[in-house]
């Protein structure tokens, strides 16, 4: 990782020499935005909460590094430290869905629910469809929801394997999409291109942990490669993934 944020530190800018208008009003005005919001202020009450909740639950992982159907017991304080993203990174999704104003979100990855809850109170008339695979975390999620009173949010349970491709079929488009269900090569791929068959002009994906791993990294430079993506946007956290036809394809390193 020390390697790779290295080598992204070196080929990245920042908004000097950007002569895209949108990736400039983006980048000074959204994704570097200083201000506070209220949303802010709940979800992370939410999560001094859960830090300090010792509970142990039968957690099952579908994800990278693990077995499929895995089970371990975990303390809700302990995945609230280590699989809950950072308020830097749930606040930028929450001004990114603020700005983007999607009608339908979609989250691959739920885990206790305070992306979820970034997302969801950025667009309180929005469908949110989040995904998740343990039973006993989407249990936890769901009342999290509630104390965040989002009554937007529909958890999808079950693996993403299974589920996915049901709920697409089920709507008409997707606007908005955060991938963070499947930190590996061919999971993360066939999400993309599930996802794919839903978007349109003025969708807005969202890759989680770019550089995680190689696998991570590679899957990257597919999703970049892909004739449909016309422009991106490497945080090195996230990836931002942009449809729009009007351009010609162009791909940033900025940093965040």
């Amino acid at each position: 990782m020390l390697y790779r944020y290295a080598s992204f530190w070196w080929r990245s800018g920042n908004a000097h020499g950007l002569h895209s208008p949108f990736v400039f009003n983006l980048y000074c005005f959204i994704i570097h935005h200083e201000g506070h919001f209220l949303a802010y202020d709940a979800v992370e009450n939410l999560r001094e909460e859960l830090l300090q909740d010792h509970r142990v639950l039968e957690v099952t992982d579908f994800g990278a590094g693990s077995h499929a159907g895995a089970t371990r017991k975990r303390k809700i304080s302990d995945i609230a430290r280590t699989a809950a993203k950072p308020a830097r990174l749930g606040q930028l999704l929450f001004r990114l869905a603020n700005h983007f104003k999607p009608a339908t979100i979609l989250e691959l990855g739920t885990s206790l629910g305070l992306t979820t809850g970034y997302l969801g109170l950025a667009r309180t008339s929005a469908a949110l469809y989040t995904f998740e695979g343990c039973p006993a975390i989407a249990a936890q999620a769901r009342r999290n929801f509630r104390k965040l009173g989002l009554e937007n949010v529909t958890l999808v349970e079950g693996n993403l394997d299974h589920t996915l491709a049901p709920t697409l079929a089920g709507l008409d488009q997707v606007d908005f999409v955060f991938f963070d269900g499947n930190h590996r090569l061919k999971p993360t791929l066939r999400y993309f291109e599930q996802c794919l068959t839903k978007a349109h002009e003025g969708s807005v994906f969202v890759f989680d942990d770019i550089y995680w791993s190689a696998e991570m990294a590679q899957a990257w430079k597919q999703i970049k490669e892909h004739p449909r993506v016309l422009l991106t946007i490497d945080l090195f956290y996230l990836g931002l993934v942009f449809f729009r036809t009007n351009q010609p394809k162009q791909h940033f390193s900025l940093r965040f």
